[in-house]
């Protein structure tokens, strides 16, 4: 094609034709695309290759490479507190107080009136003397199966007392209450309200352990709260604070679920009493812990008042 066109403009010269100047450029292949013109100041080997090609980086700036690695990573603004996420956060490495952001004291639930004696009941008059009689009961079925009986433990002039379901495996090895992961948690719990586990006294609603760590059935907790009823009239404490459904079933006699009895202030026998979830259902399921860590708030302000 190229030399058909230089014979016809050679042609036209000869037959006196205007002068035709032959462009080069112009007799490239048709086939082969046009080549970009490039630029004489051309970036030296030594540029680094991101910026090379600064189209490139118009359309897509790099996720990786030096630029993404050289860049800080974020930090969380607040610590956990360990064991206690539940609970609060601390700032330049001390802690919150437990009042800031605390939800206001509920209104009034349950009233569990007050009783002159329990019918039956021995009056012990001192925890000691309740916990010998817990030592040799065999009232009910779980007396069989128990490594030692808890009683509970604390402060005998505790303002706050914690009431949880039963004892578990480590708890039946130690004959203490609350000593295993969810003892863990609950002690993290207490000390961000500003309370040692010494200030406070923990006991349960029964005090064996129920095979399997199973639920308490009716009878074993009916056998049993002659021992409560006994350890809370003793301390006559400010605040009783119900870890769980079952304590809040045997304490307020009512079998309603825990979002029912959640976020009221209840009476027993005089006392201000707040329900919550037990630890041990902390451990199952970490959304709960913001609520337990509001009701916590709760019973304390309830201690100051």
């Amino acid at each position: 094609m190229d030399e058909l066109r230089r014979r016809y403009l050679r042609q036209q010269v000869e037959l006196g034709g205007a002068e035709a100047v032959i462009d080069p450029s112009r007799l490239a292949p048709e086939a082969e695309p046009a080549r970009p013109a490039v630029r004489a100041e051309a970036a030296p080997e030594s540029r680094p290759a991101a910026t090379a090609a600064p189209v490139a980086e118009g359309r897509l700036a790099p996720t990786t490479g030096p630029v993404a690695e050289s860049r800080p990573p974020s930090a969380p603004d607040q610590a956990v507190r360990s064991g206690a996420d539940v609970t609060e956060t601390t700032q330049g490495g001390k802690a919150k107080d437990w009042r800031i952001g605390a939800p206001p004291i509920p209104g009034p639930g349950l009233v569990i009136p007050a009783l002159e004696s329990l019918l039956g009941a021995p009056e012990w008059s001192t925890l000691e003397e309740v916990a010998g009689a817990v030592a040799g009961c065999t009232r009910c079925f779980l007396a069989q199966g128990r490594t030692n009986v808890v009683p509970g433990e604390g402060n005998p002039k505790a303002e706050l007392v914690l009431v949880g379901e039963g004892p578990g495996q480590t708890e039946d090895a130690t004959g203490r209450p609350f000593v295993g992961r969810a003892g863990e948690l609950l002690t993290g719990i207490l000390a961000a309200i500003g309370y040692s586990r010494d200030q406070v006294f923990i006991c349960n609603v029964v005090k064996c352990r129920p095979p399997q760590n199973r639920k308490p059935l009716p009878d074993e907790m009916t056998s049993c709260s002659p021992f409560l009823e006994a350890q809370l009239r003793i301390l006559r404490p400010k605040v009783i604070l119900a870890l769980g459904a079952t304590a809040a079933e045997a304490l307020l006699q009512v079998k309603r679920s825990l979002t029912d009895l959640r976020e009221k202030v209840h009476s027993y026998r005089g006392t201000p009493l707040v329900v919550t979830y037990h630890p041990a259902a902390l451990l199952r399921n970490p959304n709960w812990k913001k609520p337990t860590w509001d009701d916590v708030r709760i019973a304390r302000q309830l201690v100051d008042r």
